[in-house]
């Protein structure tokens, strides 16, 4: 996903997915243009999460188990947070 963002605004990816997002962990990560990948966070099969240090403010992740979908919040984006944005499931 492509993401764009005008400044300050804060913004909602969802990633709806085909396996049981209780039984897989699901990470998300970014890569700016001409730039290497970087992960943000992920969110465990318990529901628990973790960031990236410098990113824990800026971002948080969710999930809808009813409907195996994962949700990426930011908050207060800047320009240098457009990039294509993935969400990635754990291969165990």
């Amino acid at each position: 996903y492509m993401l764009c963002p005008q400044p300050g605004q804060p913004l909602t990816i969802s990633c709806k997915v085909s396996y049981s997002v209780s039984s897989y962990e699901t990470g998300w990560i970014r890569q700016p243009a001409g730039k290497a990948l970087e992960w943000i966070g992920y969110i465990g099969t318990g529901g628990g999460t973790a960031y990236k240090d410098s990113l824990k403010s800026k971002f948080s992740i969710t999930r809808d188990t009813s409907s195996n979908t994962l949700f990426l919040k930011g908050q207060n984006l800047q320009t240098e947070d457009t990039a294509v944005y993935y969400c990635a499931r754990d291969s165990q």
